[in-house]
């Protein structure tokens, strides 16, 4: 069914009508609507779930370990500053193989204080083990909330995901978004039933210490199964297609990409604005391209390889930055495209956007005139002179 919807309560539908039997999460902003709306629900018996009060992220965290390892299907939802705060937690449901399925509701971090959307939060964490989702639109996280409970829950896989939805732009955002009913969704996301949980009849041990002579192991193994993903994820993308009807998710989707000489790589809501570019730019003849990141864990190298490897320039737009290095993407993308050696197209990165700075059809249009010079490693778009000028 077809409904204008805000983004945080078409997350909170899709949730309840996964049938989560724990639900647990500290409010922030620009998070707060998805749980609202979770505990609303809950309260009111239309969703058959513990939704447990805490006192901070961290505990949150800790709360849907718990009831993930004793085999019940776990949500929570974060953002920025609660995000950082739960990163020991993260790292340890991701360990212990646990299909948690978290939203982040992606917002920049302090200091300065800043409420408003980027994407440096979940880049904090993104060497945790967990499937990295990142949404474009109020539509493809509601579908990419159900792919994340089908794929973690994969007794090959049993990883935790994370879907990532720009803050304010998605969560805060209204959309026509097609909701996909409760028997739909019951056919398409069985019960989750698992063997993998703490049981006085079938005693297990998670979380044990692991001195040298297993921990190399155990990283090794995660890493493998995430090598195993860049070919299924595919699949369920298709699955998810042949079910509903419509394309979502996938490890990269790729925009007038076909003749392209020059292309732009980003992920998240961004990519809607660069479309809008792409289409402006191909008005006057250019032959310009979008390759969208839309899983970021695990990288989907040999994709993005076979995307980009007839195109002469790039530009990896991060709204995000590793501060004294670079954009996550940028650094990502530039290390995959070294495998063409002397072919490899000439590649820069862009910051854009941090803080919530709009990111206009204005502003790509800046990133595509710095192609045309040198190659730039670290390029900030948008910045007001006038302020760097105050602070000499």
């Amino acid at each position: 069914m077809k409904e204008f919807v805000e983004g945080s309560h078409a997350v909170a539908e899709i949730i309840k009508r996964c049938r989560p039997g724990v639900v647990s999460a500290y409010p922030i902003t620009p998070q707060t609507h998805i749980v609202e709306d979770l505990a609303q629900m809950v309260s009111n018996k239309e969703l058959n779930a513990q939704f447990v009060n805490v006192e901070s992220e961290h505990s949150a965290a800790s709360v849907v370990l718990g009831g993930e390892a004793t085999g019940v299907r776990s949500y929570t939802a974060t953002s920025s500053q609660g995000l950082l705060l739960m990163a020991e937690v993260v790292f340890n449901i991701a360990g212990m193989r646990l299909p948690v399925v978290m939203t982040t509701a992606n917002r920049a971090i302090s200091a300065p204080i800043n409420i408003w959307n980027d994407q440096q939060d979940v880049m904090v964490v993104r060497d945790s083990g967990w499937v990295l989702f990142f949404a474009e639109s109020i539509q493809e996280a509601v579908d990419l909330h159900l792919q994340a409970y089908k794929l973690g829950e994969d007794p090959d896989v049993m990883l935790p995901v994370m879907v990532n939805m720009d803050g304010f732009i998605l969560t805060h955002g209204m959309e026509v978004v097609d909701m996909p009913s409760q028997e739909e969704v019951d056919r398409y996301l069985p019960a989750y039933k698992t063997t993998y949980k703490l049981d006085i009849d079938n005693p297990q041990t998670m979380g044990y210490l692991a001195d040298p002579d297993y921990y190399l192991e155990i990283r090794y193994m995660v890493q493998e199964t995430h090598r195993e993903l860049l070919s299924k994820i595919p699949g369920l993308a298709a699955e998810f297609k042949k079910a509903f009807g419509r394309e979502s998710g996938g490890l990269i989707q790729t925009y007038r990409m076909e003749d392209a000489e020059q292309a732009f790589v980003a992920a998240g809501s961004v990519c809607g604005t660069i479309r809008d570019a792409i289409d402006e730019l191909r008005a006057k003849g250019k032959k310009v391209g979008l390759v969208k990141i839309a899983t970021y864990r695990p990288f989907p190298k040999d994709a993005i390889v076979a995307s980009l490897k007839n195109v002469r320039e790039v530009a990896v737009v991060d709204k995000s930055i590793s501060l004294g290095g670079f954009g996550p993407f940028y650094t990502d993308v530039t290390s995959a495209l070294s495998s063409l050696g002397t072919k490899a197209p000439k590649t820069s990165g862009f910051v854009l956007g941090l803080g919530g700075r709009d990111i206009r059809v204005k502003s790509i249009l800046d990133v595509y005139e710095a192609l045309g010079g040198k190659q730039v490693d670290c390029a900030f778009i948008g910045l007001k002179q006038e302020l760097l000028a105050e602070t000499k």
